[in-house]
């Protein structure tokens, strides 16, 4: 076939909008299965039935090596795909866009930004990216990729950069920005939102960038065809008019950064409202530099999507100190709660909390409390004495550490634990950073990571992936750089963790670490909107490095579950499937958490899987696994 029938055998499936409901349930044509953000899909031919005769189809291979020349390196796989028709859509570790055939695997095209040309993201992941966007007006199909500073369009039959969108196919992100920027601090990881005719984004900054007037988080929108800006909203205010202003003490809004939406973020595509994640202000764990409740940070804020207005937020972090960005697309649904039937949105946190609130005014579903929390005595530091507690749902994350939350599966191994942790503080939830070092739970992973939820319409069911990992936060004077300048940062080298040997014996073989706290390390949560209870919570995958560890040789143990930020998507067929960020891809019964199959990987798939029917009729559920010159994209079906 010549490549000119191909493009126009390609074209004419992604371009033609769905004409029938199957064929439109068949696809997954928003990163999160919807612009709600649900990761449902009403397929049943994979079912509880039928599940465990599920069998690897095909696979792909990314091919992508670390660049020496620009000293780069791909990192973890983390992409959930498109499926438009018969035609997969994706992006890579290095931000290439790829077509590929979803029914063999076969690349179709592939087209390369080249944003290793500018070296490695400061991001300490190396190069990440999780999804691309599409929009077709019925016509044409344009497949939106945000590398970095840029964003692109490209034309889903060739893969070729659209001409007319900005200059040659791609504008510049940073070019209007509220103040000027390093475009190399300038990082993206989570794919566009594309409502009506327009493309909105976010961006990312790497939290170990501390500096006055370090990158803001301005969300952007787009006109889909021109790429001609149609608004910016702010998450910090830009004069003392602004809203919010008053909650950032000595006018430290004029130099407050990141503050910016790196997650994913939905929209209510019947009345255009937009629902942004919010993150932390810049510094992470000290905020003596920007005293106050700072506002927008770690706020759901809820747009108007055809003009950037806000119509409402709630902060869920009062100014912020444990780096808990709100890291979780919101999630839209309608549920009956309190004897009335709710359009509702509901905000997993990095906390362990779920909030839920009426997304078209604001209010919480189920009261909020403001509790005191322990204060800060870092010198020039002012702690939020309250923080918000929703009264539902209940905690799905451990929250705080306590001496007995510590290892116990064996004696000694308590004793490393208490060893491990002498010296250093621990406390509830919201204990703050200090110079002796907190250890803090959630960690900086959550609690709810990026790919946290899903949501059943037809139960109003939320499923949230869980991680239970501390994190240590020791507060250091940093030395100043062009990168670093504030009175204090945590010392992010540090972990709260159980070793063994002398690190500076090299003549011995060393063991790896284990976690200073008990299991499970990743859990799956049933939480019933309708109630706001739990259903159930089971761990969810394993870990080998801690099971298999020499100090836990004859142990009986119990079921570990996986620490990551990847979580579940929900089907029809009454079936959850996720890795939970570990190297096992598992179908649970949504109803129970009952493991009806698993597959090996072979290696850790960090990302959330997605599910599609081709035109053929067969159901495919694909997930992306691994890590820079072994990363692959692992599709299984029915035989």
């Amino acid at each position: 076939m010549t490549w000119a029938r191909l493009a126009c055998a390609i074209a004419c499936v992604v371009v033609a909008a769905p004409s029938a409901r199957s064929q439109a349930s068949a696809s997954w044509p928003v990163y999160g299965g919807d612009l709600a953000a649900t990761k449902y899909s009403t397929l049943a031919s994979i079912n509880r039935e039928n599940v465990a005769k599920l069998e690897k189809a095909w696979e792909w291979s990314t091919g992508e090596t670390p660049d020496e020349e620009h000293r780069t390196r791909p990192g973890n796989f983390q992409a959930t795909p498109l499926a438009i028709g018969d035609t997969l859509f994706l992006s890579t570790s290095y931000n290439r866009v790829v077509a590929l055939d979803g029914g063999t695997g076969r690349e179709l095209w592939a087209y390369d930004p080249h944003a290793y040309d500018a070296g490695q993201p400061p991001n300490g992941t190396g190069f990440v990216h999780r999804g691309v966007a599409t929009w077709t007006d019925g016509k044409e199909r344009r497949i939106f990729i945000n590398s970095r500073w840029r964003l692109i369009a490209l034309d889903a039959a060739t893969g070729k950069p659209v001409a007319t969108f900005g200059q040659a196919g791609e504008i510049d992100l940073t070019a209007h920005l509220g103040r000027a920027v390093n475009k190399l601090q300038y990082t993206q990881t989570s794919p566009p939102v594309v409502w009506r005719d327009l493309v909105i984004v976010g961006n990312g900054v790497a939290d170990r960038l501390v500096y006055p007037n370090d990158p803001p988080g301005d969300v952007q929108a787009f006109d889909v065809r021109t790429g001609k800006r149609a608004w910016t909203w702010s998450p910090v205010p830009r004069s003392k008019r602004d809203e919010g202003a008053e909650t950032w003490k000595d006018t430290s809004w004029k130099t407050a950064g990141h503050t910016n939406v790196w997650a994913p973020f939905t929209v209510d595509d019947r009345r255009g409202l937009l629902y942004l994640p919010v993150s932390t202000a810049s510094n992470d764990w000290y905020g003596g530099a920007r005293r106050g409740e700072n506002l927008f940070a770690e706020s759901i804020v809820c747009l108007d999507a055809r003009n950037g207005k806000k119509k409402w937020h709630f902060q869920t972090v009062h100014h912020g100190l444990w780096d808990y960005d709100l890291p979780a697309p919101p999630v839209l649904g309608t549920i009956h709660a309190n004897g009335k039937t709710i359009d509702a949105v509901a905000v997993p946190t990095k906390t362990g909390f779920v909030f839920v609130f009426d997304r078209t005014n604001g209010q919480p579903v189920w009261p909020i409390t403001e509790r005191g929390v322990p204060t800060s005595d870092v010198p020039g530091e002012e702690a939020s004495a309250s923080q918000p507690f929703p009264t539902k749902p209940k905690p799905f994350a451990v929250q705080g550490l306590g001496f007995g939350d510590l290892m116990d599966l064996t004696p000694e191994l308590r004793t490393r634990a208490l060893e491990a942790t002498r010296g250093y503080r621990l406390g509830p939830l919201f204990t703050p950073p200090s110079l002796p070092g907190t250890i803090v739970m959630p960690g900086a992973i959550g609690g709810a990571g990026w790919g946290c939820c899903a949501f059943d319409p037809a139960t109003s069911v939320l499923y949230v992936k869980a991680t239970n990992s501390p994190a240590l936060y020791k507060l250091v004077q940093p030395p100043r750089s062009d990168s670093v300048n504030a009175a204090y940062t945590a010392d992010l080298s540090l972990q709260p963790a159980i070793t063994f040997g002398n690190p500076k014996d090299t003549t011995q073989p060393r063991q790896p670490p284990l976690p200073v706290n008990k299991p499970p390390y990743g859990t799956i949560t049933a939480i019933d909107l309708n109630t706001g209870e739990h259903r159930w919570q089971v761990p969810l995958g394993d870990t080998p490095a801690i099971r298999n560890h020499p100090a836990l040789q004859g142990v009986q143990l119990p079921a570990l579950g996986v620490a990551g930020a990847p979580g579940p998507i929900v089907t029809a067929g009454g079936l959850l499937f996720a890795s939970g960020g570990g190297s096992v891809l598992y179908a649970l019964d949504k109803d129970t958490g009952k493991t009806l199959w698993s597959a090996d990987l072979g290696q850790r798939a960090y990302s959330v899987p997605m599910t599609y029917q081709t035109t053929s009729g067969r159901q495919y559920v694909v997930i992306a696994t691994g890590a820079a010159t072994g990363a692959k994209l692992v599709a299984f079906a029915l035989p």
